[in-house]
């Protein structure tokens, strides 16, 4: 499941790189990846969850769209372009964009931006739906654009990272570096902190890049490839990287989960563990879910390993959720069935299940007042808050 449809078989050239194709190993259709049954728990009454509010935009085929959340709005899109505003559930507005759409929804709260399998980066007024600029990047844009400190951050599935103005969409910047000749295709984004535009790259590298002229910072070296064939080797982070105070973690498919100190990008700790999934953490703890289907918790101070969560093998899960107030004391993950999960954070025990139309979670879940908010394959919306 998840963002990166990591597959074991090369497919095809993007922007002159070999990528691992769009196959899912963690897909329930294989039988030699049939997931794990659920097991039977009894349910924790603050954590059960409830649909606060559900509604349709569409599916998402063969890519993944993650909502945005600013505040009460939630913005979301489809494949065929259905792109929409709800306010606390309420439809603002829905407006077809004219094309297919890749990668979106990035926004804050004033733009919206979207991208297309042609590489072009379509932005709208966040108030009425407008269409506001359009521009170009190099090749298809997978990943949701992120938008903040005056610029519209846009990763192309060549893995560069254009920058361009908020107010019109010139660009500002490009920045691109040597990857891999075999890579991961997936769709993976970025991060803005502080004046850094944070991503993460084939061949396990993390890079800092400055939003004003696009120049590195730092550099760090979450995985390095080993074994003897170029499928051993591939060591993409394939999530995007999380930002807690003066660290960021980042975890590679085939490699380590890492975390630096984000000013000078010098290394605090790493562990052994493959990813395509994700991560987050919070003042105790760093999250993963591990290739397998298995939780794991390590301590944020220096990796040590909390706990695991191994009964949710083979279902495909996605990034762990840290959960707010007042679901502060569980993480939510969700699978490829539609079933999202609250573990509670101290132990990884279950706390609370819910089912949603059956399609998959493929898209990162996303904070929200109260509980979290998820997109299915199938386009089904869910509010979730606590009951």
């Amino acid at each position: 499941m998840r963002n990166s449809a990591v597959a074991l078989a090369v497919m095809l050239l993007v922007g002159g790189c070999s990528t691992i194709g769009k196959l899912n190993p963690f897909s329930s259709d294989d039988p030699k990846r049939k997931p794990t049954e659920l097991v039977a728990f009894t349910p924790t009454p603050a954590a059960e969850l409830r649909s606060a509010w559900q509604s349709s935009i569409g599916g998402s085929g063969e890519y993944v769209f993650t909502p945005a959340v600013v505040g009460n709005s939630v913005y979301a899109v489809a494949q065929d372009g259905a792109l929409a505003r709800f306010d606390d559930g309420r439809e603002v507005w829905r407006i077809a964009v004219g094309q297919a759409v890749s990668g979106g929804v990035g926004s804050d709260g004033k733009l919206v931006v979207l991208g297309s399998p042609k590489g072009e980066v379509l932005a709208f007024d966040a108030a009425t739906g407008k269409p506001a600029w359009k521009t170009r990047v190099s090749s298809e844009v997978l990943a949701a654009p992120t938008v903040g400190d005056g610029i519209v951050a846009v990763r192309s599935g060549d893995s560069r990272i254009f920058a361009f103005e908020v107010a019109d969409g010139k660009r500002r910047w490009v920045y691109q570096r040597s990857t891999p000749a075999l890579s991961l295709r997936s769709n993976v984004g970025v991060v803005l902190t502080g004046h850094a535009v944070l991503a993460g790259f084939p061949g396990g590298k993390l890079v800092a890049v400055n939003t004003a002229n696009g120049a590195a910072l730092w550099e760090g070296t979450v995985a390095l490839p080993k074994g003897s064939t170029e499928l051993e080797r591939v060591v993409d982070i394939t999530s995007a990287p999380v930002v807690e105070g003066r660290e960021v973690c980042a975890v590679a498919y085939q490699g380590r989960v890492a975390c630096f100190d984000t000013d000078s990008g010098n290394l605090l700790w790493s562990r052994e563990i493959s990813s395509s999934a994700g991560l987050d953490m919070d003042a105790k703890g760093v999250y993963v879910s591990d290739e397998n289907g298995v939780l794991q918790a390590f301590d944020r101070s220096n990796g040590a390993s909390l706990w695991k969560q191994d009964k949710l093998l083979k279902r495909g899960l996605s990034r762990p959720l840290v959960l707010g107030s007042p679901l502060s004391s569980f993480l939510a993950v969700a699978d490829s069935l539609g079933f999202v999960h609250l573990l509670r954070r101290d132990d990884g025990s279950f706390a609370a299940r819910f089912p949603s139309d059956g399609s998959a979670v493929s898209a990162d879940p996303q904070r929200i007042k109260d509980g979290l908010m998820i997109q299915t394959r199938n386009g089904g919306i869910y509010a979730l808050t606590s009951k």
